[in-house]
């Protein structure tokens, strides 16, 4: 029998407790780690490699269980989990960034972490634990890791930083910055902010590092309990390529120098290859080609370092600080709604951005439930090979295309409208066209550019990579790297923002760690390199420019919330009604806010009308022209206002006895009516008898008694309304034309006849907002990394 070991501490009032000896027993390391009433088990396991595979191949897996939060999946079809989402794949690269580094650099072992999700309590957020629970399980594994990790996450409101905050509490900040850190030094840090400044985020780093260390200690004296002596593995290569080094430098260094300073020579084409291919000609005999690249690869850093740190020169002759030039269209694709051309460098982004009705929202269901999320970032590089020159199968979004495409979302979010404020669905596409490093953040440059060009008023964001070479305590922060300086250099530190403050980070690195002295640098270089593009995105274009044509537009009226069933009505009858006559997308909020879209004005102003018309309150007195739609024994039926018919009775049709109706009006037939009278049912009586015609005895009482009313919900005054049998088609919760949400059945409510008020509030599209609003992130679900 396993021996079971067990650790806890007080995280935040909430009980941190680590254990292993008690599930996955045949993993190298297992470790179960909760956090309040949110449970992860973390596994790590590693299998010897037959050859060196010029990688270190590590797999890291985070699984989300619907069981984890008592969920059954709403899918009709398929209850099993499917494949992982965007937020598994984005908390999976976390821990992997988070932990990679520590691992020592010849150890070529095949290892894999996979963190599983077994319990949710909406309160502790699973990502945290997860990174935990990982760094527990290697460092009691047999695996070599240069661990652990602890880990922290910082929010801020009303000028307060919270310290590991609760999901809801996160819900409310204006931060949410998550650090990996050792004993000494940053890992990984990962930030998602609402416009903050660079000295609250730097401040809040040092805190997170300062809280990290309670969890640093806890596993290390976990480790010291249950940990297994770690495994040996070989040094030779690494051996062999230091004695390597200094012959293969003094053959090579002109020529690799030539490499580096070719403007036209991408680092990993011909040059290098031919050099390479040199070399594995000489030592062929008694080296790998793999030993043999990693000895080309040592000879081309310290060259890099040596021009960097020693000479002050960088590959391209750029500054330290100096950003790449820089080249911006605007508003180059005719059908689009939005579209930006953004060139830095060799590095070329095309974005493009669609404006939809609020219903075209991703719906995305997690352990969590459902939520839904109408800004969307999506962006592609592994299905354009070309933009390297490559020639590569096409498939599927890579895991990195997935994380540089949430990071670009990330950084855009917070200065996104809210949806009172621009009632659209907005959804980004961001093309790499060319890669010589820092896409990403060319992309959320293109992004910010082309929300402009698709006239969503926004505050203007930009993105920069920074990089870093350092030998000892001797470093170089390095603005806007090209490739070559990425693939040799230390640190990948993306920063975003606008002039007001950072809405994005995400830094990690190839060293065990980060000291503060060059965070502060990265973070003071790339301010200044933020504000320079800035002011070069103004001059392309300074304001938000007019909704194209082919955009649709989107008015908003408000009604009563009880009122939401009235406008519904008896299984979607009247709403559907209203959407296939105008061709209008109606969308209904629980709170009663009705938004009314389409590209065509005219179909807008129909919708509008057909809701207005049944909500507006009829007096006595008043005069309209309607159209019969039904006749009866007792009178004819005259629809006055969409959706509002009244009845006029035999007596009210002519001034002379009436037999039958039809031998005075039609169906189809217009004709001139005027109101008698309205019950307090909301039942309408009319009369087309008008001056000297009008019978004084017949007013003010109703015509016809009940029996004309047949229309009326049978259910009370309060219609029920589900799913019809057929007709709606698409997503469950709303019909095929993109209506509203299924509610089940409606609140409040009078079906025919009711009165309730409404407010309506055109949406000013040259200023971008409506009053009383402020601008924000939308919130909810985990946040992506």
């Amino acid at each position: 029998m396993n021996k079971i070991v067990t650790k806890e501490i007080d995280l935040n009032g909430r009980k941190l407790k680590l254990e292993t000896g008690k599930l996955a027993t045949q993993a190298n390391a297992s470790v179960v780690a909760s956090w309040g009433e949110t449970v992860v088990l973390a596994t790590a396991t590693s299998v010897p490699q037959a050859e060196d595979v010029g990688y270190f191949p590590l797999s890291v897996e985070f699984v989300e269980k619907h069981y984890a939060g008592g969920r059954i999946s709403s899918s009709r079809f398929i209850k099993r989990e499917a494949r992982p989402s965007d937020e598994a794949t984005l908390t999976g690269r976390l821990i992997d960034r988070s932990i990679r580094p520590l691992f020592p650099k010849e150890y070529h072992d095949e290892v894999q972490v996979i963190v599983t999700v077994l319990s949710i309590d909406q309160t502790n957020d699973p990502d945290i634990l997860g990174l935990i629970a990982a760094s527990a399980a290697l460092s009691i594994s047999s695996v070599p890791w240069h661990g652990p990790l602890g880990v922290a996450r910082i929010g801020e409101a009303e000028g307060k930083l919270m310290i590991n905050p609760t999901i809801e509490e996160l819900e409310n900040s204006n931060l949410d910055l998550f650090v990996a850190s050792r004993s000494d030094k940053v890992a990984m840090i990962e930030t998602k902010a609402n416009q903050v400044s660079d000295e609250l985020v730097f401040s809040a780093i040092q805190k997170a590092h300062e809280h990290s260390q309670p969890i640093i200690s806890l596993i290390e004296e976990f480790t010291a309990e249950a940990g297994k002596e770690k495994q040996n593995y070989s040094t030779v290569a690494e051996e062999v390529e230091e004695a390597l080094l200094k012959e293969v430098k003094e053959i090579t260094r002109e020529r690799i120098e030539k490499a580096l300073f070719d403007e036209k020579t991408a680092w990993h084409d011909s040059m290098a290859d031919q050099i390479k291919q040199e070399l594995t000609t000489k030592y062929t005999e008694v080296l790998t080609p793999l030993i043999i690249s990693g000895v080309f690869d040592k000879v081309a850093k310290e060259i890099m370092n040596d021009l960097v740190l020693k000479q002050g020169k960088r590959v391209d002759n750029r500054k330290m600080d100096e950003v790449r030039p820089i080249e911006i269209e605007v508003g180059i694709l005719p059908r689009t709604h939005g579209s930006a051309l953004f060139s830095r460098g060799d590095s070329q982004i095309l974005s493009v951005v669609t404006l939809g009705a609020p219903s075209l929202g991703q719906t995305i269901e997690g352990m969590e439930g459902e939520r839904i999320k109408r800004f969307m970032h999506y962006y592609n590089m592994s299905i354009n090979p070309f933009s390297t020159g490559e020639v590569k199968r096409i498939g599927p979004p890579s895991r990195r295309d997935v994380g540089h495409g949430a990071l670009g979302e990330k950084a855009l979010e917070p200065v996104i409208p809210k949806e009172d404020q621009f009632p659209y669905a907005i959804r980004i596409v961001s093309e790499v066209l060319g890669a010589n490093a820092s896409t990403s953040q060319a992309a959320i440059c293109a992004s910010s550019l082309a929300l402009f060009d698709a006239g969503v008023p926004i505050e203007p964001v930009a993105g920069i990579a920074l990089g870093l070479l350092s030998d000892g305590d001797k470093f170089q922060v390095i603005t806007d790297m090209r490739a070559v300086e990425d693939f040799y250099g230390e640190m990948d530190f993306k920063v975003a923002g606008t002039k007001t403050g950072i809405t994005a980070i995400q830094m990690d690195t190839k060293l065990e760690g980060i000291s503060f002295d060059i965070i502060e640098e990265a973070l003071k270089q790339g301010k200044a390199a933020r504000e320079f593009i800035l002011d070069k995105m103004s001059k392309a274009i300074a304001v938000p420019g007019e909704m194209s044509p082919h955009a649709p537009r989107v008015e908003i009226i408000h009604i009563k919330p009880e009122d939401i069933g009235a406008l519904i009505g008896p299984g979607g009858k009247n709403i559907n009604g209203i959407i296939a006559k105008t061709g209008a997308q109606i969308d209904i909020e629980d709170d009663g806010t009705v938004m009314v879209s389409a590209t065509n004005p005219e179909a807008i102003k129909a919708a509008m009308e057909a809701i207005e018309g049944q909500f507006k309150e009829v007096t006595v007195g008043e005069e309209f022209t309607g159209k019969v739609v039904r006749l009866a024994a007792f009178g004819a039926f005259v629809n006055i206002l969409p959706g509002k018919d009244g009845l006029v009775h035999i007596s009210q049709m002519a001034p002379g006895r009436v037999e039958r109706a039809e031998d005075v009006v039609s169906e189809g037939q217009e004709v001139k009516v005027r109101v008698t009278d309205v019950s307090p049912e909301g039942k309408i009586g009319l009369s087309m008898l008008f001056g000297a015609d009008i019978k004084p005895e017949s007013e003010g009482r109703p015509s016809g008694g009940s029996r004309g009313f047949g229309d009326r919900p049978r259910f009370g005054d309060r219609p029920r309304f589900g799913r019809p049998a057929s007709g709606w088609g698409g997503r469950d919760r709303r019909p095929s034309t993109g209506g509203f949400r299924d509610r089940g059945s409606a609140s409040g409510g009078r079906g025919f006849g009711a009165r309730p008020s409404f407010d309506r509030r055109p949406f000013d599209r040259t200023q971008g907002r409506r009053s009383g609003g402020d601008r924000g992130p939308s919130r909810g679900g985990r946040s992506g990394y």
